[in-house]
């Protein structure tokens, strides 16, 4: 059998707690990785063809709101574990921010204030969402353990961005 990659992986994992809709599913990845991993709605309904072309899961009858339910077969569980079991690979930040900032000396100075304050808003709300969560618990310690990573990473960024005035100086920040 072949190997599925993780985007495929992460929907046969989802449907490990049962069927769900391709629409669903997009939900789920939002709520659960999409902090870190990435999914469009194009990607995971073109995802669930190829599994479902390859047996890993099986696609129910159209439903209310033309809504397809999939459930995983035997093959998509042994495909999942298969992929688990392997070493994940390295992690890549792509960091558009770091980007820019990399060639901040050809921007203008108030733009790029004005970048810095937005992203600080977003690591700030998520933050407040990953501390949101760690107080609601989680249904597992694996679960917990993903959160305890995001709070971390985005208490980091925000520090880092604390610290900008200091490495870039105060007139460049």
């Amino acid at each position: 059998m072949a190997d599925v990659n993780p985007t495929a992986a992460s929907l046969l994992g989802f449907l490990h707690a049962g069927e769900a809709s391709g629409y669903e599913l997009v939900d789920l990845a939002e709520a659960f990785i999409g902090d870190f991993w990435t999914l469009t709605r194009s990607q995971v309904y073109r995802e669930l063809a190829a599994l479902a072309e390859r047996g890993l899961v099986e696609a129910g009858p159209v439903g209310p709101r033309a809504r397809r339910p999939y459930r995983l077969t035997d093959a998509g569980r042994t495909a999942f574990a298969a992929w688990l079991a392997e070493p994940p690979g390295p992690e890549q930040i792509r960091y558009p921010l770091l980007l820019t900032l990399a060639f901040g000396s050809a921007l203008d100075r108030d733009r790029l204030v004005e970048f810095i304050a937005d992203h600080r808003a977003v690591h700030e709300k998520r933050l407040a969402g990953y501390l949101a969560r760690r107080t609601e618990g989680f249904p597992d310690r694996y679960q917990e353990a993903t959160c305890a990573f995001g709070i971390r990473y985005e208490r980091a960024v925000l520090a880092w961005i604390d610290d900008l005035p200091a490495i870039l100086g105060d007139g460049d920040v």
